[in-house]
């Protein structure tokens, strides 16, 4: 340790809070990392679940977009460890990485667990100690914080603090945006708490939901606006969710909180144009069943054809050119979004206007805050990650450079 050690205590053994830990156990400092949960990285094992999606391989000013309004913000500490030098990074663990057919970047074995291992077996052989089961509760009057754990209420005083407390989706994980209030007692500024890449709903009817629900709709285009893309979503009970839904979640939550509902139209059938369709669904059926028809034509059958039924007047499917264009435009309108403790990732945190560069609060000097706790958003396919180690890494560069400051 050097001779300028300092004690830095960070509240959050998530991607952002860990980074942060390497940065300063790096610079000699003293890190304890307080985790309200029995173990740390709890979410991030989750996200690991069926393949941990770690970034993506896109070029940077691509992926610089996917940060929507927190561009300006997101962007200097992306730029400082972007896809590349986080995949490096990973290799420095000893675990190899490969490019998937969408461009998102895996560890090789497609597991959470194995990185995470290794990573806080670093931690640890730096010098960083783990409390685990240490609930934030905010600080008392001579400013230490206060923590609640196993054995009872403690407290810590520290150099400085490094607030990682991710947003509010996944409560049972740790993340339940408890440390909103503690922190608007302060005077720190944030923005509502939303849900983000989460799912819609539609309202179906009972025989719709009983037939179809959990079943993907495939190879189909959403337009909303003026924003367009191909890909998948699953059918629920009561709605919609899946990749292509939380690609467009944002838009999609804001238009509903300004508009009342959102809506939504789903090309069924890209691979062909109206014209084509509509002749094909001209030809003469005979003795087929429309169903039958659907399928043979237009190549639209099982959970695409239930949706047709349930969207379209009976007398659709009498008119050709009428049927053609539906399935070329279905409309489709949301009412909702899902509550944010069953969302992927959460909008809205500490403002950036509460905070100078190095994330470090104005109302609360020493105080830094990173990872999803911050007000901005991303879809997933590596975005969050990436987001959250980057300003996890900056968070620490600032706490570095602030407690030098201090002398």
């Amino acid at each position: 340790m050097s001779t300028g050690a300092r004690h830095v205590a960070i509240i959050g053994g998530g991607p952002a809070g860990l980074m942060a830990a390497e940065v300063l156990a790096g610079a000699g400092h003293r890190v304890d990392v307080y985790d309200a949960m029995p173990s740390v990285g709890r979410k991030f094992l989750l996200a690991g679940v069926g393949g941990m999606n770690i970034t993506h391989s896109e070029p940077l000013e691509q992926l610089l977009t996917r940060y929507g309004s927190a561009r300006p913000q997101l962007e200097a500490m992306v730029r400082a460890f972007d896809a590349d030098a986080l995949r490096t990074w990973i290799h420095g663990l000893g675990i190899e990485t490969f490019v998937g057919t969408s461009g998102r970047v895996f560890p090789r074995e497609m597991k959470a667990a194995p990185l995470l291992r290794a990573w806080l077996a670093r931690l640890k052989a730096a010098g960083v100690a783990f409390h685990v089961r240490h609930r934030w509760q905010g600080w008392d009057d001579r400013g230490a914080l206060r923590l609640a754990g196993p054995d009872g209420d403690i407290t810590v005083q520290a150099n400085a603090t490094v607030l990682a407390l991710g947003g509010a989706s996944w409560p049972r994980l740790g993340s339940d945006g408890s440390w909103v209030p503690l922190l608007a007692a302060c005077g720190v500024a944030i923005a509502p708490l939303q849900p983000a890449n989460c799912g819609f709903d539609v309202g179906w009817s009972p025989w719709f939901a009983d037939k179809h629900a959990g079943q993907p709709l495939k190879a189909v285009v959403l337009h909303h606006e003026d924003w367009q893309r191909q890909g998948e979503f699953v059918v629920t009970t009561g709605g919609i969710e899946g990749s292509l839904i939380y690609a467009a979640s944002a838009r999609l939550r804001d238009a509903i909180a300004r508009d009342g509902h959102a809506t939504v139209t789903l090309d069924l059938a890209p691979g062909r144009t109206l014209e084509r369709l509509t002749a094909d669904l001209a030809a003469p059926r005979g003795a087929d069943s429309m169903a039958n028809h659907l399928r043979r034509k237009a190549h639209i059958d099982g959970v695409k054809a239930g949706l047709l039924r349930e969207l379209l007047p009976k007398d659709t499917f009498t008119d050709t050119a009428a049927l053609a264009q539906a399935i070329k435009a279905l409309p489709l309108r949301l009412t909702a979004p899902r509550p944010i403790d069953e969302a992927i990732s959460s909008a809205g945190g500490v403002r950036w206007d509460a905070m100078d560069d190095q994330l470090m609060l104005t109302a609360l000097p020493g105080v830094f805050c990173a990872g999803e706790m911050l007000d901005w958003e991303a879809p997933t396919g590596g975005y969050l990650l990436t987001g959250c180690f980057a300003s996890g890494r900056q968070a620490g560069e600032g706490v570095k450079g602030w407690l030098e400051e201090q002398g």
